[in-house]
């Protein structure tokens, strides 16, 4: 299949693993690149001075034997052992060297080993040479490569292991403060990290310490900003109660009428409000208890859908199923979400029961972003201005304390759907299947 005329190739960006992003890889290399560099900088600098002295004595030691094959060669005599007019194996080099009237040395093999070559010029354009026995000083300098490189490695080595210590255990505490930070996030707001830096004010911290502390400072301090906000609401809602039941009352009284029609359907509103704020502060409190019992869902949602009185359909599909909750919380909770679609949705608004798993759609505009992104938010519509958005939030709580799970999307088609799914109940003393052994 030919690629599209015009289309650019996208390139494939290599892609690391995820664990090359943490701060433990990343100090393992950082600590590795700087001990070799420091390793080949101690090296080198021991290698050549080492280098520098030997080869210097062994020259010192060649030119030493130079002379005195110079001054047997002026006296006619005997050239001593290892020396020689242009000897066989005297490096090229050297020798135009000493053809061109300068005396030198250099390091060369001969016969199969390392030899030290000395060389000045001698009658006829010819060089006179001496060489001395290098292979000691070739095996010690060596040697010293190798302790070097060995040190390197084994100092490389612990360096790695002392710093992969000391890394780990600033790792560790950031992971615990994270762990904590993400607990609070959850709704935990008891969670703290509690470093034990941050308990002696006269101990020096560090940076670790210092967010630690800080997290729990700000844990603290939003803890006990919601603390009030949740006993304002209960307090208010506790307040409105009692004059409420009264204006209730009072308003029943009054004669018959649109006036009375009005102050009838206020008072029933404020007072529903007042029920749902109670609610409210009760899940925020986090004191409920369920009352867990193990119930028919089709039936139960049917009757729930009989009990609101809207023209709602039911659809059942799959194999009926039990499930283990609370069933008070969970006609609350689809009660709420059955009157929210009729509220702020269209027709036709359906029911779908498939397993453990309540679906309520409706056909209207669909939820709003902001529902979707960050599930409903106490007070705030966005349906033309219908309703005081508490509905979905006692919902959302009452679900999370039954231990089920609820969301909010659209459908592709329009339309909101809210998906309830619940702890499916399998008793464990069930009878074996027939087809079992």
């Amino acid at each position: 299949m030919s690629r599209r005329a015009g289309t650019p190739r996208r390139r494939r960006r290599l892609r690391l693993p995820a664990w090359t992003a943490t701060l433990t890889w990343k100090s393992a290399v950082f600590i590795t690149v700087m001990c070799c560099l420091l390793a080949a900088l101690l090296g080198v600098l021991v290698h050549t001075a080492v280098t520098r002295q030997t080869v210097g004595h062994a020259r010192e030691k060649a030119l030493a034997r130079l002379t005195e094959v110079s001054h047997a060669y002026e006296a006619g005599e005997a050239l001593p052992p290892r020396s020689g007019v242009d000897p066989p194996g005297l490096p090229a080099r050297l020798r135009a060297l000493a053809a061109g009237g300068r005396r030198g040395t250099m390091v060369a093999g001969h016969l199969g080993r390392p030899a030290m070559w000395a060389a000045t010029p001698a009658d006829d354009g010819r060089a006179l040479a001496a060489w001395t026995d290098y292979s000691q000083s070739a095996r010690t300098i060596n040697g010293l490569d190798g302790a070097i490189l060995g040190s390197s490695l084994l100092a490389i080595g612990a360096t790695l292991l002392v710093g992969a210590f000391a890394v780990t255990r600033v790792t560790r505490r950031l992971h615990q403060t994270a762990r904590v930070a993400r607990r609070i996030g959850a709704g935990d707001l008891d969670a703290r990290v509690n470093d034990p830096r941050t308990a002696d004010p006269a101990r020096r911290q560090d940076e670790v310490a210092v967010v630690a502390g800080a997290l729990d400072t700000m844990a603290s301090a939003l803890q006990r900003k919601l603390q009030a906000e949740q006993r304002f609401t209960a307090d208010v809602a506790h307040e409105l109660r009692t004059p409420l039941t009264g204006l209730s009352a009072a308003a029943e009284l009054l004669p018959p009428g649109r006036p009375s029609e009005l102050v009838q359907d206020r008072a029933r509103a404020l007072r529903a409000l007042t029920e749902d704020l109670l609610e409210i502060s009760r899940l925020d409190a986090r004191t409920e208890h369920v009352d867990l019992d193990v119930h028919e869902l089709a039936p139960l949602a049917a009757g729930v859908v009989r009990a609101s009185g809207t023209d709602t359909e039911v659809i059942v599909t799959g194999e009926p199923v039990r499930v283990e909750t609370d069933r008070r919380r969970l006609e609350r909770v689809l009660g709420n979400l059955i009157s929210n679609a009729h509220r702020h949705g269209g027709p036709p608004v359906v029911v779908t029961v498939d397993g453990p798993v309540v679906t309520v759609r409706d056909h209207g505009g669909g939820f709003p972003e902001y529902l979707t992104a960050g599930g409903p938010q106490r007070f705030r519509t966005e349906a033309g201005g219908k309703g005081h958005g508490l509905g979905l939030t006692i919902a959302a709580g009452q679900a999370e304390v039954m231990g089920a799970a609820l969301s909010f999307g659209n459908a592709p088609d329009g339309g909101a759907v809210a998906r309830l799914t619940l702890p499916h109940y399998v008793r464990l003393d069930e009878e074996e299947s027939p087809g079992s052994a």
